[in-house]
């Protein structure tokens, strides 16, 4: 009896210890967000909303640019590389959409009035769709190209296009650190895949060559 008490005294008190660590973090959500939207520099508002509409753009011109490239040239690296990068932007948009579609979380303007909504957006916030579209357009493109005039400007653009998402008013800052993370991560984790079917791929043909 003694035991089962100390058990359930131990539970509850993880469970209260869970509950306070959400609402803390909720607090601080939309305290950062307050700073960024509420004391913004309105000048910049039509900056940040290029930015933010450059996001999809950018994410599906990327890709295709680079295939057209290596159809011209007839390199099929380069094709390859068109492909893995448009592959990582199709898998973090896919990603994105079903964690939208399981949370259900809504936009900060829906539930803090206070927060002034300067783009249009759907109902869904968590996670941030172009912020991770962004990212991993800029991930996949650096590991593609990995030299600093390729991924210095890719993170700057990918960062202030999260940021355009919470000075326009659309998203809280852990929709946008968790977009960040979703196209990084897709874009490394495509990258591993491809590598390792390529190495398949080799190992096969030598496979096959030795039978020969």
């Amino acid at each position: 009896m003694e035991n089962k008490k100390g058990f359930l005294k131990y539970f509850y008190s993880i469970i209260l210890l869970f509950f306070l660590t959400v609402i803390n973090a909720q607090n601080l959500d939309i305290s950062v967000l307050r700073d960024i939207n509420i004391n913004r520099n309105k000048a910049l508002d039509p900056t940040f909303k290029t930015l933010t509409n450059s996001a999809i753009i950018i994410s599906n011109a990327t890709p295709i640019f680079i295939y057209a490239v290596g159809l011209i040239e007839k390199d099929s690296l380069i094709k390859k590389k068109g492909l893995l990068i448009g592959e990582t932007f199709i898998a973090s948009a896919f990603i994105t959409i079903a964690l939208k579609n399981a949370i259900k979380r809504d936009r900060p303007f829906v539930t803090y009035p206070e927060i002034e909504q300067q783009t249009s957006a759907g109902p869904l916030s968590f996670p941030s769709g172009h912020t991770s579209s962004a990212f991993a357009t800029a991930t996949s493109l650096s590991l593609a190209y990995p030299k600093w005039y390729v991924i210095a400007p890719s993170f700057l653009w990918a960062g202030t296009v999260g940021y355009s998402r919470m000075h326009l008013g659309v998203h809280y800052p852990s929709d946008v650190l968790a977009g960040a993370l979703i196209g990084i991560g897709s874009a490394y984790l495509g990258n591993e895949m491809n590598k390792w079917i390529n190495k398949r791929k080799k190992a096969t043909k030598i496979v096959i060559i030795k039978g020969l």
